[in-house]
């Protein structure tokens, strides 16, 4: 069942209905994926699986690292930017427990390079 997957298990099984679901609607795929899609579904499998991060991983927008190429990230975002909203409507359990995945997640602090100044 869904729910019992572990945080990245459920991630990754979200991730590829919203890139199916972008793909359906923005480039008229029927059932498969266009090749872009395809390419982005893989690249985000193959960068989730190998997270240094493991199961306590953050949500991927607040990770200090950004694993992805900047290509790949700008794409996802753009596919979660108009899937993330019709998610609701097209699968409601996933929308709902990828709400609580990221409620839930544990926030990781950015390291902070600029250096403090004192004033006199």
């Amino acid at each position: 069942m869904f729910l019992l997957k572990t945080r990245r298990e459920r991630e990754s099984v979200i991730v590829q209905a919203m890139i199916k679901i972008y793909c359906h609607e923005n480039h008229n795929s029927e059932g498969n994926l266009c090749e872009e899609c395809e390419l982005l579904g893989k690249y985000a499998e193959k960068r989730l699986l190998s997270c240094m991060y493991g199961e306590v991983k953050p949500v991927c927008k607040h990770c200090p690292v950004h694993c992805y190429s900047p290509v790949m990230r700008e794409q996802m975002r753009k596919v979660m930017r108009w899937a993330g909203p019709r998610m609701i409507f097209r699968n409601p359990v996933f929308a709902i427990s990828h709400i609580i995945d990221n409620l839930t997640a544990p926030k990781q602090k950015r390291k902070s390079t600029s250096k403090t100044t004192h004033s006199r």
